[in-house]
Parts: C-alpha cells; structure tokens; sequence
C-alpha cells in the first residue's frame, strides 16, 4: 500500500493553508492525504481555533469538527484525492513523529494558534522538523511562493553526508511540477590573514569556489540521471548559507534543504541553515533526513 501525506491539523489558520497546500501537492504526486487531530495540541496553542465550532462541544466533539472542516477544504481544493481523518487522545509532537514513520512527508503550518503570534514558526512545527523519519513540510511564506506561481524550486546542496536524499526529493518536486530546480551551494572565503608563513596560507577563494563547484557536480550527477527532462541551473555562491537561501526563497514555491538525523542523537537535528530558513524562508520549506550512524 502506498503511504500517504500526513497533514497536521489544528483548526488554526495557518493549518488550513496547510491542508491547502498538500491537496496540490496530493494531487501532483498521486498520494492520498491523512489529515490528523491530536486533541492535547490545546498544550501548546490556547487561542480560539480558526474554524467554527458548535457551543458546548466537548474535546470529542471539536476533533470531529476541526477534522471535518478540514477534510471539506480539501475535497473542495483537489476533490479526486482521497482523505482519511484520524484524531487522537495524545500530543501532537508525538502523534506527528509517530505517523512520520509510515507517510512520504508530514506537512505543518507555519504555527498554531498559540497567544505569542509573534514566534516565527510554532514549537510543534519545529520539534516534527527536527526529529521526524520522512521530510517534513513546513507551509509558510508568501501568497505567491504558497500559491506555487514562480514555477521554481530551490535546493539548498549541503554536504555530501546531509545532500542525498534532500537532492532526490528535489528533483521529483521538480519533476511533478514541470519546473525549473534552483541547485544552490554557498561557499565562504576565510577572514584577511598574514600569508607569509606556509601554515597560514590556507585555501583561495578560486580554491574554495571550485571545490563547491566539484561538490555541486557531485550531488547532481545521478539524480539529474534519473529525471532528465527536469531543467536544472546549479549555482555556486559567496556567502552564509542561510542567508542565501532566505533572500533566493522569495522567488521559489518550494526550498528543500537536507537534515542528518544520528541514532542516539537526542536535540535538534536540523542544523544552522534548517533552523534558520524554517523561521525565515518566503515559501514553504521541506526538511529532507538524511539517515545515518
């Protein structure tokens, strides 16, 4: 059997975006969508749910309206895309980690209805970002990038032991949708130092340039092998990966970046440019693991 989307579900505004998003991306890639409730996500975001809930409904009640209006929402947005609804008794990290381990990807909002709307991304959201089996999609950014209207998708090509999957599922975005790949790797030059002692020479630029370069190559080879008809524009840059990435997201519908999950590493795995395009990108941003020892 298949495996579905898993879609996480709050009743919030920016989980309803969600939904939005994963019946398009449902519908390109031929999945059927799972949309789930956990009822204790009231831990986590105690402002009034987006969706409108019938006076006096107890917690069983409200889980079967939440995931109803968004089972509608769905149905209207993609209606040949199957739906199924599940909402349970738990908490919602682990109820999303739990059902990461039998989906293609978890899809999230950007946050949930928790009372600081300042917070960039939601702690649910990031805890599943960090930790989950499959990638996870965070639905975030502008009209435009969630809407899909730039035709792009941008890959963010990290080091060989984060980069393989991330690449992969690059290229089958990019395939499904019919557009172009953004293929980005950012390199930095070292800080002005004396060269007059051998030890202190270090790599050039030109060096540090062409090994990126190498490394990009790299990356791409077999993937690019695999999906031939998807038009690829690799690109090296100077500069902190983070940022290039953020400024380059706003003409993207889609940023994919690679995360290393370690057995027996318990903190985030997502490191610095995962944390900071989460809470920073102009479109949604799918977290791809790359599993390993």
């Amino acid at each position: 059997m298949a495996l579905p989307l898993v879609v996480g579900v709050d009743g919030s505004e920016s989980s309803l975006r969600a939904v939005d998003w994963a019946a398009q991306e449902a519908a390109l890639r031929g999945y059927d969508l799972r949309l789930v409730h956990a009822s204790l996500w009231e831990k986590y975001e105690g402002d009034e749910p987006a969706v409108p809930l019938d006076a006096g409904s107890d917690q069983h009640d409200m889980t079967e309206q939440i995931l109803r209006a968004a089972a509608t929402r769905a149905a209207v947005r993609q209606p040949e895309v199957k739906v199924r609804t599940e909402g349970l008794a738990e908490d919602p990290r682990t109820m999303l980690l739990h059902a990461s381990r039998n989906a293609v990807a978890v899809v999230t909002g950007r946050r949930g209805r928790g009372p600081v709307q300042e917070l960039l991304l939601g702690s649910v959201s990031l805890a599943v970002a960090a930790h989950a089996q499959c990638p996870v999609i965070v639905v975030r950014g502008s009209e435009a990038g969630i809407e899909g209207t730039h035709q792009r998708v941008l890959l963010g090509v990290g080091d060989p032991d984060s980069a393989g999957s991330a690449v992969r599922f690059a290229f089958a975005e990019a395939a499904a949708r019919h557009c172009v790949l953004d293929a980005v790797r950012a390199w930095r030059a070292p800080a002005r130092r004396p060269t007059d002692h051998p030890l202190l020479t270090g790599d050039t630029p030109y060096q540090l340039a062409q090994r990126a370069r190498h490394l990009m190559s790299d990356a791409l080879r077999g993937p690019s092998r695999a999906e031939p008809d998807v038009p690829v524009r690799p690109v090296t840059v100077e500069g902190p990966a983070r940022r290039v990435l953020i400024d380059r997201s706003a003409a993207a519908d889609l940023l994919i970046v690679g995360a290393r999950r370690r057995h027996g590493h318990f903190g985030l795995q997502l490191g610095r440019v995962g944390h900071a395009v989460l809470h920073h990108a102009d479109c949604p941003v799918a977290v791809v693991p790359q599993h390993g020892p």
